[in-house]
């Protein structure tokens, strides 16, 4: 578990792919890690793609310093803003269900977090004899309802555990507010 990251599988990909960038993207070095050398040319790609894109539109880049307390919650919180759909909430019954659909989900296996987060992010759902989800990442529940505002309406919500942490969220955020105006 050398490039784990403590928060999840999304922000430990992204240790990776440093490590790889800061090893030159030498082969050898992916080998010897037991990581796929074309994956990570792939990602390279991509991000050279979306770059380009960026520039040719004029587009602002903007950073967090990697050496800043803030780097990795926004990279969460820039997560939620693409993911904010693919939630789960652990249930107090020990398992999760996902957001507005109430299907029943444990983490993959293959998730390199050793323990069970609040809230979760992922990126796909799997369906085997069991339904899981993977490349799960660790998220604060009043990024969901400040990033993805229209979506987290709870009007829309059906009834759950996580619709009433959600409402007790807004209830506490929005007496800040209030506070904060006066």
């Amino acid at each position: 578990m050398r490039f784990a990251h403590i928060d999840g599988d999304h922000l430990t990909l992204l240790n990776v792919y440093h490590a790889f960038k800061q090893n030159h993207e030498d082969p050898q070095w992916c080998y010897d890690n037991f990581i796929n050398y074309r994956s990570l040319k792939s990602a390279d790609n991509v991000r050279q793609q979306l770059s380009r894109i960026m520039d040719r539109f004029n587009l602002r880049r903007t950073s967090t310093d990697f050496t800043s307390r803030d780097y990795y919650i926004n990279i969460r919180k820039a997560l939620i803003a693409g993911f904010f759909m693919q939630v789960a909430h652990l249930e107090r019954t020990g398992h999760y269900l996902t957001i507005k659909d109430n299907q029943v989900v444990q983490l993959h296996p293959s998730t390199c977090l050793d323990h069970k987060p609040e809230w979760v992010i992922y990126n796909e759902f799997v369906l085997t004899t069991k339904n899981y989800i993977r490349t799960v990442t660790d998220i604060k529940p009043e990024w969901l309802v400040k990033i993805a505002t229209q979506y987290y309406d709870l009007d829309n919500f059906p009834q759950c555990e996580a619709k009433r942490q959600l409402e007790l969220i807004l209830a506490k955020l929005e007496s800040k507010q209030y506070q904060e105006g006066f």
